[in-house]
């Protein structure tokens, strides 16, 4: 029988899916990159990012992936020989803390392991033995793709704080934004960095640094900075295309202004994180139905530090490979691979693999990608329990009957709670 008809589905954890409209939008011919249309259009580009971040900061647009947001964030803020300390929960933290040391920054990498979240207190002992104040900046990645942990960077901020140490809280938010709560200013982070391609829908292509005014100030000492990486060149440019070193990415820009319209103007940012929440717990209900026999489970334990993104599935390594490659030529669904989860001690590491449900997902297309897994599960002979896709279902109508109570309750579903951008069309 032929099953592989229809539309694919990548339920990678990015890049996400990426909605109709966004990539109707981007199919256009070039404009005129000196024409007011633009220019106008992108300033609103900037205001919106920062209401997504909640944040009255600063924020720069590159043409680049996460990576080069990383590469941006460290050469606006570091000298060559200072001193920075890495907090790593997977994979990307790591990575992070690499790239610094490739540009002459002295790292010092604290490793929580591969199935835990960070400890705020041990972190904050570290900066408390610091006496000196050699580490200029603490790098996290709020939600590490490759463990599916979450991290807790409001506590870890208000902790630095406590102690008093003066050194920059810098938070990875690729994997994060928009599909979990992250308030950049009551929380206290200085920078943080951010890709298009992953709660935005937007293709991959443009990398985001935000800012407040105290990193702004140390970037003035940033001995790091090089003419395209440098953010004060672009925050206040004399001309328009100095906001992009260059010429705009104008595709990008338009289907991120969609992207954007549809976060803030019909969804709303509070009702997005909620529906991730959502979805991530349908999710986490059928495993918890699949681990009751057999060898499949959550990297994370503690649901409560599970991201609401993507979830790591360790399974049987003897038929896990083979169990992503079924469902990908038969029922057309792509799952991620296990990143990093191999040289773990748990020998079911080396069979994981990652559900994304970020982004443009719904609750049909999770639901899908279960029953898809449950096929693939049933065909490779992967023992599980019972009843995953039946207590995902109920996970969902659960959820569908909270939000109908809150609807009835506050008489509409509330538009974005979005700080107010002191950001004008030409500021």
């Amino acid at each position: 029988m032929t099953r592989g008809f229809g539309r694919h589905y990548v339920a990678i954890p990015g890049p996400s899916v990426i909605p109709d409209r966004v990539l109707s939008a981007m199919h256009r011919p070039a404009p005129n990159i000196y024409s007011s249309v633009l220019e106008e259009m992108v300033y609103t580009v900037l205001s919106d990012l920062k209401r997504v971040a909640k944040t009255n900061g600063h924020v720069t647009i590159y043409i680049a992936n996460g990576h080069g947001a990383w590469e941006a964030s460290l050469t606006n803020v570091l000298s060559r020989g200072e001193k920075i300390l890495v907090l790593n929960t997977g994979l990307f933290g790591a990575a992070w803390g690499d790239a610094a040391s490739a540009l002459g920054v002295e790292v010092e990498t604290v490793n929580f392991g591969l199935q835990r979240d960070i400890d705020p207190n041990r972190v904050a002992s570290i900066l408390s033995q610091d006496i000196q104040c050699r580490i200029k900046a603490v790098l996290i990645v709020h939600v590490d793709t490759a463990s599916s942990v979450r991290n807790n960077v409001a506590d870890l901020a208000k902790k630095i704080r406590d102690i008093g140490h003066p050194a920059l809280l810098m938070v990875d938010c690729i994997a994060s934004l928009v599909c979990e709560r992250f308030e950049m200013d009551a929380w206290g982070i200085d920078v943080m960095v951010a890709g298009s391609q992953k709660g935005l829908m937007t293709p991959p292509g443009l990398g985001f640094v935000f800012f407040n005014d105290r990193a702004r100030e140390r970037s003035l000492h940033a001995g790091l900075r090089t003419p395209y990486w440098d953010w004060s060149r672009r925050i206040d440019p004399e001309e328009f295309y100095m906001l992009f070193c260059g010429t705009a990415p104008t595709q990008h820009l338009f289907g991120l202004r969609e992207s954007l319209d549809i976060i803030l103007l019909e969804e709303g940012l509070e009702n997005a994180w909620a529906r991730h929440e959502t979805l991530a717990r349908a999710v986490w209900a059928a495993l918890s139905k699949w681990n009751a026999i057999g060898r499949v489970s959550a990297n994370i334990q503690d649901r409560s530090k599970r991201s609401h993104a993507v979830t790591t599935v360790k399974c049987d390594p003897s038929r896990g490979p083979r169990l992503r490659e079924w469902i990908e030529e038969n029922m057309e669904v792509t799952l991620g691979i296990g990143l990093g989860m191999a040289t773990h001690e748990d020998p079911n590491a080396e069979g994981a693999f990652r559900m994304g449900h970020m982004g443009h997902v719904n609750a049909h297309m999770v639901l899908g990608a279960l029953a898809a897994i449950e096929t693939g599960m049933e065909t490779v002979g992967m023992a599980r329990g019972a009843g995953a896709i039946e207590a995902a279902a109920a996970a969902l109508a659960e959820a569908k009957e909270s939000n109908l109570a809150t609807r009835t309750t506050l008489g509409a579903v509330e538009k974005p709670d979005a700080l107010e951008s002191t950001v004008s069309p030409r500021s």
